[in-house]
């Protein structure tokens, strides 16, 4: 039986995510763009399927999990990662895709198994799938079952509530029950919630002349266009791809969640600021510094050479001229004499705002992680703050909502660090929203720049804008 290419691009995709730690939304965009190009190019729908059952699967790969080990004699983290995958797989169609036959999800996850040189397992992957396929329990909400009907129809009660809304909605116990002491019970469900579902595709037009002809090129190649949330130059995309368009090849927009363009707007840079973005890569915000201080000097370091390489193609597809590439680690002494206007310190993080878009992190971080993260963010935004020039501004960003790697972090750097304070975020943010937007609505009462998922409909990002007197 041949296997449909949305099912094999899920299955080798997740391989990798697997096998390699690598993540999924990457891996997909590379595979999309590649099919795309093939003799017989990936056909729209086929391109939508790889990425629902891909993301699909990650996100409820718990609940899948402990349904599948139901079933079988023995744990999911036991079995083979090709065997694990395609039951992951194929439960995942017949439990959540109301459109996917169950005898389609069945056969194809055991020729994806064959296909995997795991032919030994064909017939256990066939028994639990047909199990599961007859259990179906009718349709609700869009689903074949809800999540939560899930597992109480097959599922032993779990322990606690925090125990319970983390197999519901399929996240670690650990990250629940910090969620629902910092957030309190509502919140926390409706960002487990926000969580599950696919992330707005979102795009900068970075020029705003030609916003509304952008617009209109991108509803001609037959997108869905609309204005975004907060920002004047953000646009929201449905229904396709901007990166397959004409007006995306032209550079006029790119690809960035809303939050993820503000934050590099927090900055206020104009012309003639000497800028340094310490952790650049892959490189979105760094165009956007760039752009503002038109001829002057951008520095874009990164502690991985590839990845500042990987930034070529986007800055030559933009036009940006003015970025200097440096490979460096900023939890060094940075490699610079000079001071700069303008600092960006989006420190590399457990990147707990973005599990919508990428769900694989909530599977591979651990609580003993955060410690970790906050001893290299601290050391990242000690270091940038010895090249901040006076009356110059740093912007400290992560896309993470655990306080060990925000609050916590520039409050231990302010501590011993003369003559800089913290300053409201969103001044410099202003003149970039969209009329009728209220700043308030991006900051808390200490001046933090905030966005929280199922609020704002973006990712979730925490920054902090320092000033040096």
């Amino acid at each position: 039986m041949k296997i449909s290419p949305a099912r094999k691009i899920a299955f080798d995709v997740l391989r990798r995510v697997e096998t390699e730690g690598a993540f999924a939304s990457d891996l997909l965009h590379a595979r999309l763009e590649r099919a795309g190009q093939d003799a017989q190019p990936l056909k729209p729908e086929d391109a939508a399927l790889a990425t629902e059952l891909t993301l699909g699967t990650l996100r409820w790969q718990r609940l899948l999990d402990a349904l599948l080990e139901h079933q079988m004699t023995r744990p999911a983290a036991r079995l083979d990662v090709e065997v694990r995958l395609a039951l992951r797989l194929g439960l995942y169609q017949i439990r959540f895709l109301e459109r996917v036959p169950a005898h389609a999800a069945v056969s194809q996850s055991v020729e994806l198994v064959k296909r995997a040189k795991k032919k030994s397992a064909a017939g256990l992957v066939n028994a639990v799938l047909r199990r599961a396929a007859s259990r179906e329990t009718g349709t609700a909400g869009g689903l074949v079952a809800t999540p939560g009907q899930l597992w109480r129809a097959n599922l032993p009660q779990p322990k606690g509530h925090s125990d319970t809304l983390a197999m519901e909605f399929s996240h670690p116990t650990w990250m629940v029950r910090r969620w629902q002491e910092r957030f309190g019970e509502v919140r926390t469900v409706e960002l487990l919630r926000a969580n599950n579902h696919a992330a707005r595709q979102t795009c900068i037009v970075h020029d705003a002349a030609r916003q509304e002809e952008a617009t209109e090129l991108l509803r001609k190649a037959g997108l869905t266009v609309d204005a975004a949330g907060f920002l004047r130059g953000a646009v929201r995309i449905k229904g396709g791809s901007a990166s397959a368009t004409e007006v995306f090849r032209r550079g006029w927009i790119s690809i960035q969640d809303e939050a993820s363009q503000m934050v590099a707007l927090l900055l206020g840079v104009e012309r003639g600021h000497r800028v340094l973005d310490v952790c650049a890569a892959p490189g979105g915000k760094t165009a956007t510094l760039a752009r503002a201080a038109e001829d002057a000097l951008v520095v874009a370091g990164d502690l991985h050479a590839h990845r500042l390489h990987g930034m070529g193609p986007q800055l030559d597809r933009l036009g940006v001229r003015n970025v200097a590439r440096v490979a460096l680690d900023a939890t060094q002494p940075l490699p610079f004499s000079g001071a700069f206007a303008r600092i960006l310190v989006d420190a590399p993080c457990s990147g707990t705002g973005t599990l919508a878009r990428n769900p694989e992190i909530r599977w591979r971080l651990v609580l003993e992680d955060l410690a970790e993260l906050h001893a290299r963010q601290v050391a990242l935004l000690r270091n940038a703050l010895e090249l901040l020039a006076p009356r110059g501004r740093l912007v400290y960003a992560t896309c993470s909502l655990e306080p060990e790697e925000n609050e916590q972090v520039v409050e231990e750097v302010l501590r011993d660090s003369a003559g800089v304070r913290q300053v409201d975020a969103c001044d410099a943010l202003r003149p970039h929203l969209a009329a009728g937007v209220d700043p308030a609505l991006l900051a808390d009462a200490a001046g933090w720049f905030r966005t929280f998922p199922p609020e704002h409909g973006t990712d979730g990002f925490v920054a902090a804008v320092l000033e040096k007197s």
